[in-house]
């Protein structure tokens, strides 16, 4: 069987870092290649970040590019604390608790490496943005045959009726609004959306999380680390309905692309609200079909939390 060639866009933080170990060392995935973009950090540490992370389970050789700094528009979002440059101080929890790779980004030309990727690709790539979509809107805005040339595109955002950043917006969207809504307008093909709704649905517990670490793996070990901070994070912010529990939202879309029946999906139009004041960010997900457009993506809802977390024993024991 042909491994899944695939190239991800991030904004590492703790659960990106998971998707990344995930692809990285999935034995039917080919990653060749990460991007990345502000977003759960400022780029500095989302790059800095990522590079550590393959770095940790001997994958070195994937390049990285360094991307967008900041949204395609707006001047204050998420806030300015994303876009910070200092790389010394880390108020914030920034970079993530694994040993910090001095390896630098391949370029910091992620937009065009993209283009040019799949203006010379001669086998289908899977392309995968985890965190704000501002990567792929420039790419679209630089070279109109961009969504042409991209047979997939996985979308880790987006939320119908579970958001995190407002009562009304997920994230990723919420960060770059008008990115992801010109990327849900772009005319991709093929175009899944993995939203809050499925990765609520796949939560990860902090009994899986120490089983996770007694495989004694480097990724085993550090998927540990990451998700229990989710854990302990969710627990002071935003209970989920099973206790000492966290999703893992980027893993999921890994996950998904290896074995498309550990999710569920619909398929509906997607739009993205960039002007509303209580509802800017809001992916709008025409469930009902009553704005008369056709579907442009197939969209998640549910997840089959156990073999999620059977498929990441699974990967991160023989790490």
């Amino acid at each position: 069987m042909a491994k899944h060639k695939l190239i991800i866009d991030c904004d590492t933080g703790t659960d990106d870092a998971v998707a990344l170990m995930l692809a990285a060392l999935h034995p039917e995935i080919d990653l060749i290649g990460v991007t990345t973009v502000f977003g759960n950090a400022p780029l500095t540490a989302t790059t800095a970040n990522s590079i550590s992370v393959l770095d940790l389970i001997g994958r070195s050789s994937i390049p990285v590019h360094a991307g967008m700094p900041r949204p395609l528009v707006r001047k204050t979002m998420p806030s300015e604390r994303f876009f910070k440059t200092d790389t010394t101080a880390d108020p914030h929890g920034t970079y993530l608790d694994i040993p910090r790779s001095s390896r630098q980004a391949t370029s910091n030309r992620a937009v065009d490496w993209l283009i040019e990727t799949y203006r010379n690709a001669t086998e289908p790539i899977t392309l995968m943005p985890i965190g704000p979509l501002t990567n792929i809107a420039a790419a679209v805005a630089q070279e109109p045959k961009f969504a042409e040339w991209v047979p997939r595109l996985i979308i880790m955002g987006g939320g119908h009726e579970v958001p995190n950043m407002t009562p009304s917006a997920e994230f990723n969207v919420w960060a770059d609004p008008e990115a992801a809504a010109s990327v849900f307008e772009a005319g991709f093909k093929d175009v899944l959306m993995v939203p809050l709704d499925a990765t609520h649905r796949a939560l990860v517990t902090a009994e899986q999380c120490a089983a996770l670490g007694a495989l004694g793996t480097p990724a085993g070990k550090a998927t540990e680390t990451f998700v229990t901070r989710r854990i302990n994070s969710y627990e002071e912010m935003q209970k989920m309905d099973i206790p000492n529990s966290a999703p893992v939202h980027d893993a999921l879309c890994v996950a998904a692309l290896v074995e498309p029946d550990i999710i569920t999906t619909r398929r509906h139009h997607v739009a993205v609200e960039t002007t509303g004041t209580l509802t800017l960010g809001r992916t709008v997900v025409d469930t009902h079909f009553r704005g008369g457009k056709e579907p442009n993506a197939a969209v998640a809802f549910d997840a089959n939390a156990q073999r999620f977390v059977d498929l990441m024993m699974e990967i991160f024991a023989k790490s």
